[in-house]
């Protein structure tokens, strides 16, 4: 993955191929064409989750399109920091109830959350070219 800089806030990724994105907000001093860096760091959290939920679905022929899931954070005043994140899986009526507490342990599975309950070490170099 390689990051570079564009004009003004702009700070985007290259991985693989795609180009990621991201600037600040208008408030931030940014333009607000593209999400924050931390936007995207909380949206994986809930597309992981929901890319199992997904799969899990599609594995046993359960339509995915009115299934939502709806993420809430909670702000920790003391830290500055997100204190606690909850997803919430809205399923449609005709769910097979039997599949309920499966879906939520599909969701469970998520890398970005084992990542979060296991961070890595994140070393941080530079070097002149």
């Amino acid at each position: 993955m390689e990051i570079f800089f564009e004009d003004g806030k702009k700070v985007n990724a290259d991985f693989n191929g795609h180009i990621i994105k991201t600037d600040q907000p208008i408030q931030a001093g940014g333009g607000g064409t593209a999400p924050a860096p931390f936007d995207l760091f909380l949206a994986s959290i809930g597309t992981c989750a929901g890319i199992y939920v997904k799969f899990f679905c599609d594995q046993r022929g359960i339509p995915t399109d009115k299934i939502r899931i709806i993420q809430t954070m909670e702000y920790n005043q003391e830290t500055r920091l997100i204190g606690s994140i909850k997803l919430e899986i809205k399923l449609p009526a005709d769910f097979p109830e039997k599949y309920k507490d499966a879906v939520i342990n599909s969701a469970n599975l998520c890398t970005v959350k084992k990542h979060l309950l296991n961070a890595p070490e994140i070393k941080v170099t530079a070097v002149l070219n």
